[in-house]
């Protein structure tokens, strides 16, 4: 078997660092709010290339927060995708406020900055683009569109740590950067976690305030807030891990090269586009296939663990009914729901389980067209 995913091969790699972190946070008796929450954020502030960075217990309650930041809710418009995890528009419901999707390119995935333009409303406060599967949106447009129509930018990075567009990293662009440390990610936890990045004192300040009760000062408490705090120990675990972002973000890049070397001879594999001047991360290395659905069973059946991100669009999800928005509203991102599978991706991968991955798709593929043409 050859998993999308295997953290067991980078435990491996960093777990006696990790285990010697993690029993000193637990022989020190602070577990929240420590010196590894401040350190982890001092660190990601930097290499980000924003003031303030402020760690949470997951991605979408950066989304969530930093809305509520903003002053974004009930009866306020944000633009968005409906290519994408519920998280980022689940945040937007969280706080009131309506969801408008715009469809996305369809080389990238991501939102299609042509068309923001046409979905602005005197309602609209904010665009997020999201960053997906570690590819840069076209920042450049957006922020460009948001200036013109006064609207704020909060970048959802939460697949995208490291990725960088025109040198300068995602999560720097927009008023608000947000991260997730889900396990699966990047740089991931041992549990869940979370961090937002801006160069606002004003939207730090309160962020911090609403991570803890709604309070600036301990037992004061200004407006309602949530509890999103990040533990201390998955803030050891994640500076263990932090150090090594850019040498795993790098061996993902050449992952991916090889895999489009490997796809290079065969029309039926339409590999990732990035755009200019973009060093995409490779959360996912995700292709368009013919047939996937099919293709899909017969590569779990063969040992290869792909997935699908995302089978069903957000615009169509039962969650979003309410809505309005139609089959056909998004022929795009429809057509891109039926056509993408994600193969295995991860710094560890080897060349030979590259070329056994690439050797099985391209047969299955062959497979699936004759079984629906005989």
């Amino acid at each position: 078997m050859i998993p999308i995913l295997d953290l067991k091969r980078q435990y491996n790699q960093i777990g006696k660092e990790v285990e010697k972190e993690v029993v000193e946070v637990l022989r020190s008796g602070s577990y929240i709010l420590g010196k590894h929450n401040k350190e982890l954020e001092t660190e990601i502030a930097q290499y980000i290339g924003v003031k303030h960075a402020v760690a949470l217990n997951s991605g979408t309650d950066a989304l969530h927060l930093a809305l509520r930041a903003l002053d974004i809710g009930e009866g306020d418009e944000v633009i968005t995708t409906a290519f994408t995890f519920v998280a980022t528009t689940e945040a937007i419901g969280i706080v009131g406020a309506k969801p408008v999707f715009v469809d996305i390119d369809s080389d990238t995935f991501n939102i299609a900055v042509e068309k923001i333009e046409n979905a602005i409303t005197p309602k609209t406060k904010a665009i997020i683009p999201v960053h997906l599967y570690g590819q840069p949106a076209d920042m450049k447009v957006i922020m460009d569109i948001a200036k013109r129509y006064d609207l704020f930018v909060i970048e959802d990075c939460c697949q995208a740590i490291g990725a960088k567009l025109d040198g300068k990293m995602v999560g720097s662009f927009g008023d608000v950067g947000c991260f997730s440390f889900f396990p699966t990610k990047n740089l991931g936890a041992m549990g869940d976690g979370g961090l937002l990045t801006t160069n606002s004192q004003a939207i730090k300040d309160r962020v911090i305030a609403l991570r803890n009760h709604g309070g600036a000062v301990r037992y004061y408490h200004d407006e309602i807030g949530v509890n999103s705090r990040l533990d201390e120990v998955q803030a050891a675990i994640l500076r263990v891990k932090f150090k090594h972002i850019d040498e795993w973000n790098k061996k993902r890049r050449t992952n991916a090269y090889r895999y489009n070397e490997l796809f290079a001879n065969c029309a039926d594999v339409q590999t990732p586009q990035e755009l200019d001047k973009t060093d995409c991360v490779y959360h996912q290395y995700t292709v368009k296939i013919p047939n996937r659905d099919e293709v899909h069973k017969m590569l779990q059946e063969a040992g290869v663990g792909a997935m699908i991100y995302y089978p069903v669009p957000l615009h169509l999800q039962k969650v979003h009914e309410y809505l309005g928005v139609k089959e056909g509203a998004l022929p795009i991102t429809e057509e891109n729901t039926k056509l993408v599978i994600s193969l295995p991706m991860f710094p560890e991968l080897t060349a030979e389980e590259q070329k056994t991955v690439a050797d099985t798709l391209i047969s299955c593929i062959k497979k699936s067209k004759n079984k629906i043409n005989a």
